[in-house]
């Protein structure tokens, strides 16, 4: 069975909330609609004419990006001109659009999270917390024979997240008694008599953002006319979400030699390095895409050597000024690495649905190095 659009919405929602996205970003369903079903999904950084073509021939109905398809307000949409033309072909070929940008920065396992593993970095945290997850925790009664399928459900929804841990509940076995009333269309027994059933008492987690979605789940998947469940405020916080991460080389290494081990590792046409090419370095902070905003984070949480991209002639010279080496992979072989770890995670989210998660093959640098 495909899935809705809103399903695998819900999906990404749960590895990248909606409200860790900086409030200048634009995030979520840009194209299309979310009742729409889908059986292919191409995964990109950026929706291009190229990847827009790609996903009409590899017969992907949605498009999932890391920049959004729309990032600032749109005035006009002229199909003489590229943008309006890109937007007209996606109309045309029936494909949607969902973006995650900086929610996605900012996750649990989001995509500085992603460079901090391809770069072996052990002890990871995160460099710069903006927040910290509340949580609830839901109960629910659900007869035996629908269990696995209500908590699908609620997983697929967000529900269950513990870290880097996901589908975690509990279950205890026990019997249910209710009476159906004059009117009523029970899922099991009878009108006027009191019935018992043999049901599980379900409980999960469930991030305080991601709520509605979760209700709604539950509402849709369990059998029963009316769902009793209960919801208690949890007083633990979870862990910090937030921009870049912090971590440690087994050991230390010239950052000549950290230096090529970036550029190997992330596939870059070249790195640019601000540094005593002989100064060991050996904790390390990355930030995915442009991020010379958290060089003083990181000088300042002891970080021998910043990786990010798209560092400028000024702020070199500033990353000099206070003793930080800096390694500019560029912004591209940053952030590609989140490419096939969203196709990793979507695939094993909707295992059981008929959808095939692609990742683009079209996208590259936007030039070459001489």
């Amino acid at each position: 069975m495909a899935a809705k659009c809103s399903e695998i919405i819900a999906v990404m929602e749960a590895l990248a909330p909606p409200e860790l996205a900086a409030e200048w970003d634009n995030a979520g369903l840009m194209l299309g609609s979310p009742e729409v079903e889908v059986r292919r999904v191409l995964v990109c950084l950026d929706v291009t004419m190229a990847v827009a073509a790609e996903a009409a021939a590899r017969g992907a109905n949605l498009i999932i990006s890391h920049h959004p398809l729309f990032f600032r307000p749109i005035k006009s949409l002229r199909f003489d001109e590229a943008r309006g033309e890109l937007v007209r072909r996606l109309i045309q070929d029936n494909i949607m659009v969902y973006s995650a940008h900086t929610n996605l920065d900012s996750a649990a396992l989001g995509v500085s999270y992603h460079l901090a593993v391809k770069l072996e970095l052990e002890d990871i945290q995160v460099l710069l917390p903006t927040r910290r997850e509340k949580y609830c925790k839901l109960v629910t009664f659900v007869p035996e024979d629908h269990e696995k399928f209500v908590r699908e459900a609620l997983t697929r929804a967000g529900a269950g997240w513990i870290g880097n841990y996901s589908d975690c509940t509990f279950r205890v076995a026990g019997t249910g008694t209710f009476r159906p009333l004059a009117g009523t269309r029970p899922y099991i027994g009878q009108e006027g008599k009191v019935t018992e059933v043999k049901e599980y008492r379900l409980e999960t987690i469930i991030p305080t953002g991601r709520l509605k979605e979760v209700l709604q789940a539950l509402l849709q998947a369990h059998p029963y006319e009316e769902v009793a469940y209960d919801l208690y405020p949890l007083a633990n916080e979870g862990p910090a979400r937030g921009i870049g991460r912090l971590g440690v080389l087994p050991q230390a290494v010239s950052l000549e030699e950290f230096a090529r081990q970036v550029k190997e590792r992330l596939g870059a046409a070249r790195v640019n390095v601000v540094g005593d090419r002989e100064r060991k370095v050996k904790k390390v902070a990355a930030c995915g895409g442009a991020g010379s905003d958290v060089m003083t984070t990181a000088r300042a949480a002891g970080a021998d050597v910043l990786v990010t991209g798209d560092l400028k002639f000024h702020e070199a010279q500033a990353a000099a000024g206070i003793d930080l080496a800096v390694i500019d992979a560029g912004h591209f072989a940053t952030e590609r690495i989140i490419v096939p770890a969203l196709v990793t995670y979507l695939q094993e989210q909707l295992q059981e649905r008929e959808v095939m998660v692609l990742a683009s093959q079209k996208e590259q640098e936007p030039w070459y190095v001489l």
